[in-house]
């Protein structure tokens, strides 16, 4: 049973401060926040206040969620916004049942592949020629449509407001700022206009308003989905496309639709494990592990070199045949289930447990300057809402248009594998890692989770539910300790590399490059860059609200009684 400590926390240690060192082991400080009714973690303050601020007018965790999702789009404008995607799921309190919203973002359905190939490979990193038809708003509206409780408008009006009047740069925030100045810089000049004050980075402290995206909210919380994916904010976003050359259209705007489904589901260790379904396959991967797992004799602590090397042997086989098989094609849940079947997990086994090999590399979209944010919500009811959202890579195209900073997803496609269910086509939804998770126990939620990093999304979530659903670690201490990750060089030549923040003990590196693995130690714990924030709530048995907003990124928890 989870039983995370619970106490409470001043607000201002949540903005993004990073303890080193500070109980036993583990090297990043992640101080719970507890609440008898509501709770929000999200990537900024100011996004968690709007979430709360609905709780308080009487809202449900839907609600919240929306005003949450929104803030968040103005207040970390690098990694999210209604120019981008959305994985939403939804556990719904009174029925019992999970749902899961796809609202990922679409290739053009007037894409002509053949052409597109023909184009530089930096197109589909930067500019207009980069971007899919987004999901965002039609994810949000069609999950409040079917479970919110205040009107439309209403939850709105707090991203508007935050809009306006400016969200607060943190420290964090002007360094992911200047990670990508060349992109602030460059591209078609919109943004720059919107977040380089006097053509220089925003000042910590100060308040960065987004006065066109305030409008174009407005004209969504008055003509629902019609004010965004129609009208004058569309005819803006088809017009600035026209112009940069790239391929969203009117009819792309008006015919995207959000798909509500199951989401993809283990059992484990008395567990029942909810994340999201394709074309998302960051579930895919990390329940497949799992599932590899569940009959091996894993002893605590996670990270020795025995226990890396073993998770690390079935992450190499699993992650070939996610790549192989996940992506935006009615094959792929099928898929999924086949793979976690007991004569697939058995064959796993054998194959992990074999000689080392070279599996066949399928390289996609891997880059620190992918940028993501994850937001969990609870109401009083007992309502969940983990969502992941994001624009792809670091304010994702460069470009912008009605304020709003439009998403590279193109970059997500396989452009080398024509019989991939990822491979680019017309109306095609990109895979992604993102990996929102709800964890339910005897048909109860105990645990939702998620985090932003691109590949590290899958391999994060994975070894914090080792640690604390199979070692029974404090969730706390499950996210704060080294962040470790499994992936494959680029250079074939290479062997398969692990990297972990530079806490990792010295003995556990030599041992794995005695074992044939490549090591990297980028960057000291809780830096964040290389390995993102993991927001998360737990349910007690008391019923109390557990929030986590790991410190790594500029997170914050706020909780209601």
């Amino acid at each position: 049973m989870i039983s995370p400590r619970s106490r409470s926390i001043p607000f201002l240690i949540l903005l993004g401060i990073t303890a080193v060192i500070v109980r036993g082991e583990v090297p990043v400080l992640v101080k719970p926040v507890s609440a008898k009714r509501t709770m929000v973690v999200a990537g900024h303050p100011e996004a968690a206040a709007a979430g709360d601020a609905i709780f308080r007018e009487g809202g449900n965790a839907i609600d919240a969620a929306v005003a949450v999702s929104l803030a968040l789009g103005v207040a970390e404008p690098y990694g999210s916004g209604l120019g981008g995607k959305l994985m939403l799921l939804y556990f719904d309190a009174k029925s019992g049942k999970t749902y899961a919203v796809d609202a990922m973002d679409e290739a053009s359905r007037s894409l002509v592949t053949s052409d597109y190939r023909k184009k530089p490979e930096k197109s589909r990193y930067d500019g207009w020629s980069a971007v899919c038809t987004p999901g965002l708003a039609a994810g949000l509206h069609a999950a409040h449509a079917r479970w919110g409780k205040l009107p439309w408008q209403q939850i709105i009006q707090p991203a508007i407001t935050l809009a306006d009047s400016g969200f607060t740069v943190l420290p964090k925030t002007r360094l992911l700022f200047e990670e990508r100045i060349d992109k602030l810089r460059g591209g078609d000049g919109t943004l720059a206009t919107i977040f380089l004050p006097k053509g220089e980075l925003p000042d910590i402290g100060s308040r960065l308003p987004n006065h066109e995206l305030a409008r174009t909210m407005e004209l969504l919380a008055r003509n629902g989905t019609n004010g965004f994916y129609r009208g004058p904010v569309a005819d803006r976003l088809v017009e600035a496309s026209r112009k940069g050359g790239g391929q969203l259209t009117h009819d792309d705007l008006e015919n995207y639709e959000a798909r509500t489904s199951a989401p993809i589901a283990i059992d484990f260790e008395g567990y029942h494990i909810l994340g999201g379904p394709p074309p998302t396959t960051g579930a895919s991967l990390f329940m497949t592990i799992l599932k590899g797992l569940e009959s091996e004799s894993l002893k605590p602590p996670l990270r020795t070199t025995a226990n890396i090397d073993l998770v690390g042997r079935f992450w190499r086989e699993a992650h070939a045949t996610v790549q192989r098989e996940i992506g935006d094609s009615p094959e792929s849940r099928a898929a999924f289930d086949h793979m976690v079947s007991p004569g697939e997990i058995e064959s796993l086994r054998k194959r992990a447990h074999g000689k080392q090999r070279k599996v066949a590399r399928v390289h996609e979209l891997d880059s620190l300057l992918a940028c993501t944010t994850h937001f969990v919500v609870v109401d009083a009811a007992g309502n969940i809402v983990c969502a992941t959202q994001s624009q792809s890579l670091h304010f994702g195209a460069g470009v912008a248009a009605a304020g709003v900073v439009m998403n590279d997803s193109m970059s997500n496609f396989a452009y080398n594998d024509s019989g991939s269910p990822n491979a680019l086509a017309p109306g095609r939804r990109p895979r992604s890692t993102i990996s929102p998770t709800i964890v339910l126990h005897h048909g109860s939620p105990v645990l939702a989770l998620g985090i932003p990093g691109s590949s590290r999304i899958p391999t994060a979530i994975l070894q914090v539910l080792i640690d604390h659903l199979v070692f029974k670690r404090p969730l706390e201490d499950a996210i704060g300790d080294t962040r470790i990750h499994w992936y494959s060089p680029y250079e074939k030549s290479k062997p398969d590399a692990v990297e972990a923040e530079n806490s990792l003990n010295p003995e556990v590196v030599r041992g794995l490059q005695a074992k044939g693995w490549q090591v990297n130690l980028p960057e000291e714990p809780g830096t964040g860059r290389h390995f993102g924030g993991i927001n998360a709530i737990a349910i007690q048995p008391d019923g109390a609200r557990t929030g986590y907003a790991d410190p790594r990124r500029t997170n914050a928890a706020i909780g209601g009684d």
